[in-house]
């Protein structure tokens, strides 16, 4: 049997007006700014209209650790937030932009898949409504601002050895991790080393995504600390008068993107953040819209729950003040075979041992969960290489561990295929939460980094250079001790080793860089061969997208 692609799949949806989507969240049209027919922002004047009434669920959808082609999280969420609508729930999915780095590398793109999608999926994929070319463009005018500064001599003293803010862009390009710029002679500046860091790890990215609204926005863009003198004082965004300009491009972009899945419901599609070298959530305008416009929100956070829900819980809910009622575990038969040691080529035989003994993976992020006191759920995300034995050893291990794992074909049957997973998740949604967070703000900043290496990785030995502690000390005596830390680290191990599967303990974690997001309100401590620029594989996906007959776009997946 033929089965039809994404984007064929896609491309046969019948979509509504996106005026008639707003309808069914009481967004009236006058407060949508429409893209085309089929998307739109929401207005800011609406959103601010909304802070007075009372908040639906949050239900959070994160994974097991992924093999290199994902699990299918997001089309998990997608599906969730259909099969809610399908048994007469009130429900909003928010999920991430993708990057146009992974669309044309290795992963794909971030819309869903098989009949659990949000369209328009090629433009979701693609440019969108520009909000990352926004942030593209206002990160580096505040780099050309440093550089032009020093050029016109320097009046903040800025030491440019010193200069921590570099360069970004929306594509994965090994090429421009280290650069030396303002080669040429005088008129061209100040010859310096800096970089690259793809647009989805740049600080105004999280930004963007931890802001309440523009106000909000501009202050955390002028918190920017951009580099520091030669007596190690900071320097701000604000000292180069460069936040105000930065907040006109973003004005746009700071309002949510409103779409529709294959099903018609509503989908907010709003920012972007990786998970392994940033925060993976989507914004905090778009979640706390959707919970103010709906029953039960279905939201996701970026790869393993060892990331993903760790940041969300620990820096997203905390710095946003939301409280998660349910989460969902995603798994699939083949990834919990790869944790139990089958090689990837092999993963479409049947090999029960090697589910049981991968399961252990899926038991250290239940009990992970469990930490953070939200009740959780596991989804088993159904491929056709899937065998009865298998799927039955998954549920048995679930039940012995005290949760309980439901089969899910979202993929091929949409909303239909779901149901019995949303019934389960409303139940679980309507138990008191008990959430809270790993850690308390309090805690000096290392000690932040070995209680989640130690309680969610299960670490022994965490360790750091001497530079990166004197580092660390130095922001707690500058008052940045409170912030959380956003640990980056490879998404395929509990480890930072990504070939070290299942549920490693007592490995070591090594902090051999750590960056401080002064605006976005957090510390980033980089571990293991974590790159914040990633290159594009030997054979990328960009090798078999083009214009087909028609001016139809082919090989998005």
């Amino acid at each position: 049997m033929t089965v039809a692609s994404d984007i064929e799949i896609a491309r046969a949806a019948r979509k509504l007006p996106i005026q008639t989507v707003g309808e069914k969240l009481g967004i009236d049209a006058d407060s949508l700014i429409p893209f085309g027919h089929d998307k739109a922002k929401i207005s800011a004047g609406f959103i601010d209209r909304l802070k007075d009434r009372p908040d639906g669920k949050l239900i959070l959808v994160t994974a097991i650790n992924p093999t290199p082609a994902g699990e299918g999280k997001t089309t998990t969420t997608v599906g969730l937030g259909d099969g809610l609508n399908r048994i007469g729930k009130r429900a909003v999915i928010c999920i991430r932009e993708p990057s146009l780095g992974p669309c044309f590398g290795v992963k794909g793109g971030a819309a869903g898949g098989g009949y659990a999608q949000v369209v328009p999926m090629e433009e979701i994929n693609l440019h969108f409504t520009g909000d990352f070319h926004a942030i593209t463009s206002a990160h580096n005018l505040l780099s050309a601002l440093i550089d032009n500064h020093v050029y016109w001599g320097n009046e903040l003293g800025i030491d440019t050895r010193r200069i921590t803010w570099r360069r970004v862009m929306d594509m994965n390009d090994r090429a421009l991790r280290e650069i030396v710029s303002s080669l040429g002679g005088v008129s061209n500046g100040y010859p310096r080393e800096t970089g690259f860091d793809i647009t989805v790890a740049s600080e105004i990215m999280a930004i963007l995504c931890l802001a309440n609204d523009l106000a909000d926005l501009e202050q955390r863009l002028g918190n920017i600390i951009i580099g520091y003198r030669r007596d190690k004082s900071p320097v701000f965004a604000r000292d180069l008068k460069a936040d105000g300009a930065m907040t006109v491009l973003l004005k746009e972009a700071l309002q949510p993107n409103l779409v529709q899945t294959l099903e018609n419901n509503p989908a907010l599609v709003h920012g972007g953040p990786f998970a392994n070298i940033a925060h993976g959530c989507n914004s905090v305008v778009a979640t706390k819209t959707a919970l103010k416009l709906s029953d039960y929100v279905v939201t996701e956070a970026g790869f393993g729950a060892d990331l993903g829900a760790e940041k969300f819980f620990d820096i997203k809910c905390r710095k946003a003040g939301l409280t998660p009622s349910a989460v969902v575990l995603v798994a699939t038969v083949r990834a919990l075979k790869m944790n139990g040691g089958m090689a990837k080529e092999d993963l479409g035989q049947e090999n029960v041992e090697a589910v049981r003994l991968g399961a252990a993976n899926l038991a250290r992020h239940l009990e992970n969960l469990g930490k953070f006191g939200v009740p959780a759920v596991v989804a088993i995300n159904h491929f056709v290489s899937d065998t009865q034995a298998e799927v039955d050893c998954v549920k048995a291990v679930a039940t012995e561990l005290g949760s309980e794992a439901v089969l899910c074909h979202h993929w091929a049957k949409g909303s239909a295929g779901i149901e019995e997973l949303a019934h389960k998740v409303i139940q679980l949604a309507e138990k008191d939460s008990k959430f809270s967070t790993l850690y308390a703000d309090e805690l000096p900043l290392f000690t932040k980094v070995e209680t989640i290496a130690r309680e969610i990785y299960r670490a022994g030995a965490v360790t750091a250079d001497k530079a990166v502690r004197q580092q660390l000390a130095e922001w707690e005596m500058q008052g940045y001790g409170h912030l959380p830390v956003c640990m980056a680290k490879t998404q395929y191990s509990f480890s930072t080793d990504p070939t070290l599967r299942g549920a490693p303990v007592g490995h070591g974690v090594h902090v051999r860089e750590v960056r401080l997001s002064a605006g976005a309100g957090f510390v980033v401590a980089i571990t293991g061969e974590i790159m914040t620029m990633p290159g594009l594989p030997r054979s990328p996906s960009s090798e078999r997208i083009f214009l087909g007959q028609g001016g139809q776009i082919e090989g998005l997946f």
